[in-house]
C-alpha cells in the first residue's frame, strides 16, 4: 500500500462522489426507523439449530451439537437435548444447517475497501488468478504470457472501449521488464496505466503521461525526494514519486463510478466467502472516501460488519507530535474520526495504525541484512517519526496495529515498545505486529516478552516465496517468510489477515496457506512453519477478533455473544489439507439473520 498520508490530495478529485451517491432522504431515514421500531416492539424469538457439526472455537467447549438464538445471540450452547431444554417449550426447530458444518463468523481484520474496489474493476493480470467485476481472471507467472495477455487486452479495449486502459497485476520479478518505451510499442493512441501488484507504483505509456499532465515541467516543481522517483524515460513512477502525481492519476485509477462499482463487488465478494466482520487498519484519510464506503457498506441490509482503524501515520504528518500539546491535538484529531462511520461501517475507538517500512510485494521492505537485489529498502515513517507518533497514542492509552514487514522494520518496532514500556508500562496493550514477513527468532521471543501480538498473512508465502528465493532473497529467509513456528513457539496470539487485494478476502484460502505452505510453484516453502488446522482456524475467527478487542461479542459461539456464524458444506478439519481453501460456503448468519448465498 501507499503510505496512507499521501491519500489527502485524493480528496478533491474524488469530490465527485456527491454526485454519484445519492443522499439519505428523511423519508427514507423515517420509513428505516419504523421498521426497526417494529421489529423491537415484536416479541422475541427463540430458534434452536442443529448441525452436522458445530466447531466453536471456544476453549470450555470446543463442540457442540446445537445452538440456540433469541434477539441476535447466543442462549445456549451444547448437545441438542441441553439446548433444547434452555431454549423452552416455545422454540422453533429449524434444519436449516443439517448436515452442515457451522464455525463462528469469519472475521477479516485487515482489508482495503478503496483498493480492492478499484483493483478488482481494473483489467486484472496478476500473478494468481481473482474473481473480478468481470468474471474470473485466470493468474500468469511468465513474462511471455503476461505480455500476450496483455497484448489481447490491449486490443479488446481499443476495439470495444473508450478511453483510458487501467490493468493491475503486473510484478516485475514475475512479468518480466516493464517501460513506457515497451508499451508504446503496444499502445500510441491510448492512455495506458499498468498498476503494480503492490499497488505501490505505477507505469505509463506516453499518452497516459501526456493524459495526467506529468511532465518534465511538472517533474521539475518537486521536491528531490519525489523527483527522485519519476522516471520519465522508462514510464515508472513509484514510492515518494507517485504520492506527488495521486491528484493527477485519480481520473485514471478512481473514477467514482469504477469505486462505486467495485465497492458493491466486495460487498458481495465478501459475503461469498463467509466473512462476517471486515476491518480496515489505517484507513484512507478522506472524508469523501469514507461516505462512498458507508454509502455500499453502512445499511443494515449489509451482509457484514466493517470496522476502521484511524490512520496514524497520516494523521501524524498532519499534526506532528513535536511536544506534548502537540502529541494532544494528534490525540484529539484522531478522536475526531470516531464521527466518520455510519451504521455497520464504523471506527473502533482508542485503535490507530503506524507503518515503519515498506511492502514486501514491492519489496521495499527494510531488511537488518538488505535484500539481496537491486530494490533498496524505504521507510514509510522515518525511525524518529514513526518513535514520536508511537509513544504518543501509547501515553494516551491506544492499542497500535504497526506495518512491520521487514526485520529491519520489526527492530524499530521492538525498540519504541521496549522505550514504551520501560517508561509507562501498560499491561494487555495488544500492540499489533502487522503484515510480518521476515523476523528472526530473538526478535520474536522479544516480541512475546513485551506483550505484542502478531497478524500475519499466510498468504504471502503461496504467492512470493519460491520466487523471492529465487531472484530476490537467499533461499533460507525465503523458507523463513511469516515464520509461525516462532510464533507458536512463544505462544503469540496471533490472527490471520488478506490485506485485500493483498491477496484475496478468502479466510478459507488463508487456512489452506498456512496449513500447507504450498507455493504457486508447487513448493513447500519452511514445512516446520506450517500450523495445525484448528490454529489456523481460530487465526480467522476468535484470534483475529481478539487482534481488534472483539473477542467479548464475537469470534467464538458462546452464550451472551453475537450469532455471528459461517456455514460451510464440509469440515475444514477433516477434509484433506489441499481441499481447504475449496470448501463450498454456504451463507452466514449475522445477528441471527440467516444470509444464504444467492
Amino acid at each position: 500500500m501507499f503510505r496512507r498520508s499521501t491519500w489527502a490530495p485524493w480528496s478533491a478529485a474524488l469530490a465527485l462522489l456527491a454526485i454519484a451517491i445519492p443522499p439519505v432522504t428523511a423519508a427514507v431515514q423515517t420509513t428505516t426507523l419504523q421498521a426497526l421500531s417494529a421489529i423491537a416492539d415484536a416479541p422475541a424469538e427463540t430458534t434452536v439449530y442443529a448441525a452436522r457439526a458445530v466447531i466453536t472455537m471456544d476453549p470450555a467447549r470446543p463442540r457442540a451439537e446445537a445452538f440456540a438464538v433469541r434477539d441476535g445471540r447466543f442462549i445456549a450452547v451444547g448437545s441438542r437435548d441441553e439446548v433444547t431444554a434452555a431454549a423452552g417449550e416455545g422454540a422453533t426447530h429449524d434444519d436449516t444447517f443439517a448436515g452442515k458444518v457451522v464455525v463462528p463468523g469469519f472475521v477479516a481484520p485487515h482489508v482495503h475497501p478503496v483498493l480492492a474496489a478499484l483493483t478488482m474493476t481494473t483489467e486484472v493480470i496478476a500473478i494468481e488468478a481473482w474473481d473480478t467485476v468481470d468474471g474470473r481472471s485466470a493468474g500468469v507467472r511468465d513474462a511471455a504470457g503476461y505480455r500476450e495477455r496483455l497484448l489481447h487486452a490491449l486490443a479488446a479495449h481499443h476495439q470495444n472501449a473508450d478511453g483510458p486502459f487501467v490493468t493491475w497485476g503486473y510484478h516485475q520479478d514475475f512479468h518480466g521488464d516493464m517501460s513506457r518505451a515497451m508499451l508504446d510499442g503496444l499502445m500510441t493512441a491510448v492512455p495506458v496505466l499498468v498498476w503494480h501488484r503492490s499497488c505501490r507504483e505505477f507505469y505509463l505509456n506516453s499518452a497516459a503521461l501526456a493524459y495526467t499532465g506529468i511532465d518534465a515541467e511538472f517533474v521539475a516543481g518537486l521536491p528531490a525526494s519525489q523527483r527522485a522517483q519519476i522516471d520519465l524515460d522508462t514510464g515508472r513512477i513509484f514510492g515518494q514519486g507517485a504520492i506527488a502525481v495521486l491528484d493527477k492519476l485519480a481520473p485514471l485509477v478512481a473514477p467514482p463510478q469504477r469505486l462505486r462499482q467495485g465497492l458493491e463487488f466486495t460487498e458481495t465478494l465478501y459475503h461469498r466467502h463467509g466473512i462476517t466482520l471486515a476491518c480496515e487498519p489505517g484507513g484512507l484519510l478522506s472524508r469523501p472516501l469514507q461516505q462512498a464506503i458507508n454509502h455500499v457498506y453502512g445499511d443494515s441490509a449489509t451482509p457484514f460488519d466493517h470496522c476502521f482503524i484511524a490512520d496514524g501515520t497520516a494523521l501524524a504528518a498532519r499534526h506532528p507530535p513535536t511536544s506534548s500539546g502537540a502529541a494532544g491535538s494528534l490525540i484529539d484529531a484522531t478522536r475526531r474520526l470516531l464521527s466518520w462511520g455510519e451504521g455497520r461501517a464504523w471506527y473502533l475507538p482508542r485503535q490507530v495504525k503506524l507503518f515503519t517500512d515498506g511492502a514486501l510485494y514491492s519489496r521495499t521492505m527494510q531488511m537488518q541484512d538488505g535484500s539481496g537485489d537491486d530494490r533498496a529498502g524505504a521507510w514509510v515513517m522515518h525511525p524518529a517519526d514513526f518513535d514520536a507518533a508511537f509513544q504518543a497514542y501509547w501515553d494516551a492509552g491506544y492499542q497500535i496495529h504497526v506495518h512491520a514487514v521487514g526485520d529491519a522494520g520489526l527492530a524499530v518496532l521492538l525498540a519504541s515498545l521496549e522505550d514504551a514500556m520501560a517508561r509507562n508500562r501498560r499491561d494487555d496493550h495488544r500492540t499489533v505486529l502487522a503484515s510480518v514477513a521476515f523476523a528472526a527468532p530473538a526478535q520474536m521471543a522479544r516480541w512475546a516478552a513485551l506483550g505484542g501480538i502478531v497478524s500475519a498473512n499466510p498468504y504471502d508465502v503461496e504467492a512470493l516465496a519460491a520466487r523471492y528465493a529465487a531472484v530476490a532473497i537467499d533461499e533460507d529467509r525465503a523458507r523463513d517468510m511469516v515464520p509461525m513456528a516462532d510464533v507458536l513457539e512463544h505462544d503469540l496470539p496471533f490472527a490471520f489477515h488478506s490485506g485485500m487485494p493483498m491477496a484475496p478476502a478468502k479466510p478459507l484460502q488463508l487456512i489452506y496457506a498456512a496449513v500447507n505452505r504450498l507455493t504457486g510453484e508447487g513448493r513447500i516453502m519452511g514445512a516446520m512453519h506450517q500450523i495445525p488446522r484448528e490454529a489456523a482456524l481460530a487465526a480467522v475467527t476468535l484470534g483475529a477478533a481478539h487482534a481488534l478487542r472483539q473477542e467479548d461479542s464475537i469470534g467464538s459461539i458462546a452464550v451472551g455473544k453475537r450469532a455471528n456464524l459461517t456455514i460451510l458444506e464440509a469440515n475444514p478439519l477433516e477434509v484433506p489439507p489441499t481441499w481447504i481453501k475449496d470448501i463450498p460456503v454456504w451463507g452466514t448468519m449475522l445477528d441471527g439473520r440467516l444470509q444464504p448465498l444467492r
